[in-house]
């Protein structure tokens, strides 16, 4: 900090350039609760000089107003208190939200992701960790392994996170004890194997103390491999970025005057030049690049992910959604494919509902076909499953109603992730990786609709049911099925008589209990005949006792 101190007295716009041009590193911080995340991120913001004195005052004074929380009493800052900032989080002593930080060092510029280790807050745990380079896991050494804590590393793995830092905390506890960190090291090593990090480093600390966070530990002699800063600053992250394959969601299309076309947007991975030969998807039309241009004026070269504008050399049809990519590295097309997703919604996953996806620029209407199995994030075991509920990780297979240009989430972060949403409520249900192409199930036929027959039956306070009303003439048969519908309607059913066979099946799609009056010596409900006897309002009664017993609505 010295020689950056110095350099900003001596020359602030040539510091400005080198913060600028520093490489920078997203990290995310999960664990049980109150295993230390927001302990250690408040000890690296406050040990790396990243905070501003009142800030440093201000969880001073709430340090001394609260020391009555354990460990953190016999310390003159409480730590937590630099991401704690919502007030139900300082009462309550937990993180709820993700609080995000930054700070710097001479080597790296750092954006850090504080989320909440209790198990209902899952999701807001996966949004935090869905951007970041290296997943922070903390481990309380004196509890060891918790289920939370495999929990929080197959989420991370899950999101594609490359590097897992483990950090066993709380060592002052154990007295520094090696053989605690050694035991911890080798059965949660045996557990990570299973996963897709590139690699997991694991590390003794001590966040309240201080010890291996910033400055190397004299209690802990045994150890020298590095503090935990030392390794956030040396990491290799350069190569985790996809460079290979080209793709430029479209975003805007500019038009300021009619000398300019160009098509504004975000590279979302690899690289083009001026010169370079795009494809256009879905158009398929071929052109070349003639000009990437941006604030600061034309550049020979973009790359992921830089923001840029595109003109091609030829007129071509793109829009919002379309993707430009090199033709001999082109993206998989499908309009179908399966996925793991974390289920983010308070209200769980109807299937017979259609939702809004959201993929890098592109927004289609699509479906969940079918849930193939929920895995429980402890064992990895997977289990049998119809639909998801709140923080559900669980294999998909999605159903869109235009294709997606899509590579696997493996393979490219940015264009293999995507989220549902409830176009009625614009709430996000569900954060999703898509793992391969077009599935091997078959497709199931019909259009599906925005309301479900789940909401259509909580509106109306039943299901849907078709009923085939026989008689001897058409006469008979209707004068019975009017005589349904008013007892139907009298107990407060809504439902009504219908002349042909496609307006049953509609009716009946639309909550309604619809009736049908024929020639026939049999009454069906849903093409299941039933016994009817006695005379016309005895025959009516029975039809609605047997709709009463099949659950067309509840009891009562």
């Amino acid at each position: 900090m010295g020689e950056e101190a110095a350099l900003i007295e001596r020359d602030v716009e040539g510091y400005l350039r080198q913060h600028e041009q520093k490489e920078l590193l997203r990290f995310v911080a999960v664990g049980s609760v109150d295993d230390g995340k927001s302990t250690l991120i408040g000890r690296l913001l406050h040990d790396t000089h990243g905070l501003y004195e009142d800030q440093l005052e201000a969880v001073k004074r709430a340090s001394i107003k609260g020391a009555t929380r354990g460990a953190q009493a016999d310390s003159a800052i409480d730590f937590s208190l630099f991401t704690d900032g919502l007030k139900a989080e300082r009462e309550q002593g937990i993180t709820i939200d993700v609080a995000y930080r930054y700070f710097s060092t001479s080597k790296r510029k750092f954006i850090i992701a504080d989320t909440p280790g209790h198990v209902q807050y899952t999701r807001n745990m996966a949004t935090g960790a869905s951007t970041a380079n290296v997943a922070i896991i903390l481990i309380d050494a004196r509890l060891g392994i918790l289920p939370q804590s495999r929990r929080h590393a197959f989420i991370a793995s899950l999101l594609g996170i490359p590097h897992l830092l483990v950090c066993v905390n709380k060592m002052d506890l154990r007295d520094y004890e090696q053989g605690v960190f050694e035991s911890i090291r080798e059965e949660f090593a045996a557990f990570t194997k299973r996963m897709a990090f590139h690699d997991v480093t694991f590390i003794p600390i001590s966040a309240l103390r201080g010890d291996n966070v910033v400055h190397a530990s004299e209690k802990m002699p045994w150890w020298q491999s590095g503090t935990l800063l030392h390794v956030l600053e040396t990491l290799p992250i350069a190569g985790d970025r996809n460079l290979q394959d080209f793709r430029y969601p479209v975003q805007y299309v500019i038009r300021p005057d009619l000398t300019y076309r160009g098509f504004a947007s975000q590279v979302a991975s690899g690289v083009v030049r001026v010169g370079d030969e795009v494809l256009a998807l879905p158009s398929q039309k071929r052109s070349r690049v003639v000009s990437i241009d941006t604030f600061d004026g034309p550049k020979e070269e973009a790359f992921a992910p830089m923001s840029v504008s595109l003109r091609l050399a030829d007129e071509i049809d793109i829009s919002r959604g379309d993707m430009l990519v090199h033709p001999d590295k082109p993206p998989r097309v499908a309009d179908r494919f399966e996925a793991m997703t974390v289920w983010m919604s308070e209200k769980p996953l109807d299937c017979e509902r259609t939702y809004l996806l959201k993929h890098t620029t592109r927004s289609v209407r699509a479906r969940v076909e079918a849930v193939s199995a929920v895995t429980d994030p402890e064992s990895l075991a997977p289990r049998a499953a119809h639909t998801l509920a709140l923080n559900d990780i669980a294999r998909i297979t999605v159903q869109c109603q235009k294709p997606l240009f899509y590579d696997p989430y493996g393979e490219n972060r940015s264009t293999g992730a995507f989220i549902l949403i409830d176009s009625l409520t614009n709430d996000t249900v569900a954060a999703g990786m898509i793992l391969a192409g077009e599935s091997a199930l078959k497709p199931q036929s019909g259009e599906r609709t925005q309301v479900s027959a789940a909401e259509r039956r909580a509106r109306l306070g039943q299901r849907g049911a078709a009923i085939t009303v026989g008689g001897s003439s058409i006469e008979a048969a209707l004068a019975l099925a009017h005589l349904i519908e008013r007892q139907l309607f009298d107990a407060g059913r809504v439902a009504t008589v219908v002349d042909d066979g496609k307006g049953l099946a509609a009716c009946a799609r639309g909550g309604l209990i619809a009736i049908l009056p024929e020639v026939s010596e049999h009454t069906r409900i849903d093409d299941e005949p039933i016994a009817l006897a006695g005379d016309g309002e005895e025959r009516a009664t029975a039809v609605l006792a047997a709709l009463r017993d099949r659950g067309t609505w509840d009891r009562g």
